[in-house]
């Protein structure tokens, strides 16, 4: 969640390192500060925005420093307050600490601490980090590597201390940490739009790293301090990508690049003949003949994308599919091993929960498939195979492109397992490939009923529930419906299969309860009008999906909003865009920030 900046090199550090900052907003924060080295330590920290710090910096003059550091943190241990934000110091005011994830451990650790005489200002776990490191002898690297044998817990740390002065020190235990590679300069960061402004040659730090930044050379070392080498890789996408492009929101332009992202996860994943040919996976193809099942792991909305593929995976394959919510999967003891393979869902390849259940996944014999947007993640990395979105940047926080290319590159790989096992004919997975290129001209379609849609939002604005409901795809579909509305506009929003409703959620429904219901052509179809009447009898206001071409649906409606005819195996991709304009629509009605929901991050890297 927390965004990490730092700079070495020969500009001054804290322009720099403030428009890092800038960049990683995105990812939620509630307060921020910065370092500077410039012959002493200086620190400036506020609770509250960008704005705020920069309001304190103002005040205080110039912070002069070729070296310096920022954060933006998430409040975890210790509220949002001036002295709770990072960077912490230790006693002497000589070595300052900004810190991603948790400390779990931070108890005994600040009890012994303040035994020993040490004084805590905050109530923070990474205060204790920078005390650590003042009990220890030798250069700021050994010295960190050394208080890193003390800690337990996920995190990502970032010192620089004024005995070594041209170097900041960055350890890298589950949360996420780059280095951008400049010439005659470096950035360190917890996310690549921070180092843009800088390069776009980047080197990503592994699990259990030590990275030593300086201006002219970087070292990485494992926990021991033996040198390791690791490769760089350029991004393929430049700061531009990152504005708004003439939209009002990151959320609108995210929201409309959706045909042009699902046609990058397309490209050039098929043949000449039609067929599949996902070489990248990089994964024997006696592996994917023999698993025997698959479990799906994610979160959010990327737990609705493997709903999806649960359905395209057992369609087409036949193979059993098991999907948890990540952060409950290893904690359930499922039954894994060599003929399993688990789909390991996340846009940002850096969400804790996804990451410790592939992890565990991997423990037990399991092969990882990794699906996620961000090249040189910690997912794409520790995963058996990676399958990447190429959405391109995604700044909102609520997921849009990054939801339909998800959805786009799962329908891949279950067609691919089926391809690879033989469960299909080839003409019928040629067929289905070439429904997928018509995908991108189906949701731009789509697009153009904003209007219709605005006007059903305002109808919402005021709404105390929101009902969403589906059946077969149309249920995950309902889901990410009512998570868009619930996350955006803070209205209350629930998602729910139709045929569930008589089983208790129909006593919420009474005279005027707006109810959207996905209701587009597949084999339940009939069923989906049945419950449509069982609430519509209940005095629900009612606003329907329905594929165009459906004429009888208008009769149990207030509002129908068409979407184009597609197989119900993808009738998700054509019907989220609408249902993504509604929260947006009725978030603006409401005054919400749409691009930073409130108690919201992009990627989150805590338990």
């Amino acid at each position: 969640m927390c965004g990490i900046v730092g700079y070495v090199g020969p500009d001054q550090a804290l322009p720099i390192v403030l428009e890092g900052l800038r960049r990683l907003e995105y990812r939620g924060y509630d307060s921020a500060g910065v370092a500077m080295l410039d012959g002493g330590l200086s620190i400036v920290k506020r609770a509250g925005k960008l704005s705020e710090l920069e309001t304190a910096l103002e005040a205080v003059g110039a912070v002069p420093g070729s070296v310096g550091m920022g954060h933006t943190r998430w409040a975890t241990h210790g509220a949002p307050t001036d002295s709770n934000a990072h960077p912490h110091t230790d006693c002497a005011g000589r070595i300052a600490v900004i810190h991603n994830g948790i400390i779990e451990n931070f108890t005994e650790l600040r009890s012994d601490l303040e035994k020993r005489g040490h004084v805590l200002a905050s109530e923070t776990d990474t205060e204790v980090v920078a005390h650590l490191i003042e009990d220890k002898q030798g250069v700021l690297a050994d010295r960190v590597r050394e208080t890193v044998t003390q800690l337990e817990g996920a995190y990502a740390l970032v010192v620089l201390g004024m005995d070594d002065p041209d170097v900041i020190v960055g350890v890298r235990v589950s949360s996420p940490l780059i280095v951008g590679l400049g010439h005659g300069e470096n950035v360190l960061a917890s996310d690549i739009p921070a180092v843009l402004q800088k390069t776009r040659t980047v080197l990503p730090i592994d699990e259990h790293q030590v990275v030593e930044v300086r201006a002219d050379r970087v070292r990485v070392t494992d926990l021991d301090g033996k040198e390791v080498q690791t490769g760089p890789f350029e991004v393929d996408w430049d700061v531009a990508r990152a504005q708004k492009g003439g939209f009002d929101d990151f959320m609108l332009k995210e929201i409309h690049e959706q045909p042009s992202a699902i046609r990058d996860t397309l490209a050039g994943r098929v043949d000449d003949q039609g067929l599949l040919a996902l070489d990248e996976l990089h994964t024997d193809t006696d592996v994917l003949r023999e698993v025997d099942k698959v479990f799906v792991v994610a979160c959010g909305t990327a737990f609705h994308s493997g709903l999806v593929a649960k359905y395209a995976i057992e369609h087409w394959t036949r193979i059993p599919v098991e999907i948890d919510i990540a952060s409950e999967f290893r904690y359930r003891d499922p039954v894994l091993g060599p003929h399993t393979l688990t789909l390991a869902v996340s846009q940002s390849g850096e969400t804790i929960d996804t990451l410790e259940a592939a992890r565990h996944a991997r423990r037990q014999g399991s092969k990882v498939l990794a699906v996620t947007n961000t090249i040189g993640s910690s997912l794409a990395r520790e995963a058996d195979a990676v399958m990447y979105t190429h959405a391109g940047p995604e700044i909102c926080v609520a997921a849009t492109k990054t939801f339909a290319t998800q959805m786009a590159a799962l329908h891949l790989v279950a067609l691919y397992l089926a391809q690879m096992r033989g469960a299909m004919f080839p003409v019928e997975i040629v067929d289905i490939v070439n429904w997928m290129r018509e995908l991108p001209g189906q949701v731009r379609r789509t697009l153009g009923l904003a209007d219709q849609i605005r006007g059903i939002a305002e109808e919402l604005r005021d709404a105390r529930d929101v009902l969403f409901i589906g059946r077969h795809t149309g249920y995950p579909a309902a889901l990410e419906g009512a998570l868009k509305l619930k996350e955006l506009s803070y209205l209350h929003a629930e998602g729910y299969p139709a045929g569930e409703l008589k089983h208790g959620p129909i006593a919420l429904v009474e005279e005027g309860v707006p109810v959207v219901a996905v209701a587009t052509e597949c084999h339940v179809y009939p069923k989906m009008l049945s419950n449509i009447q069982e609430v519509r009898a209940r005095g629900a206001r009612m606003i329907a999906v329905a594929s165009e071409g459906d004429e009888e649906i208008a009769a149990y409606a207030n509002h129908v909003v068409y979407v184009p005819r597609v197989p119900e195996l993808f009738a998700p991709v054509v019907v989220t865009p609408p249902l993504q304009m509604l929260a947006y629509d009725v978030a603006k009605l409401r005054g919400c920030d749409v691009d930073k929901p409130r108690n919201l991050a992009k990627s989150v890297t805590v338990e």
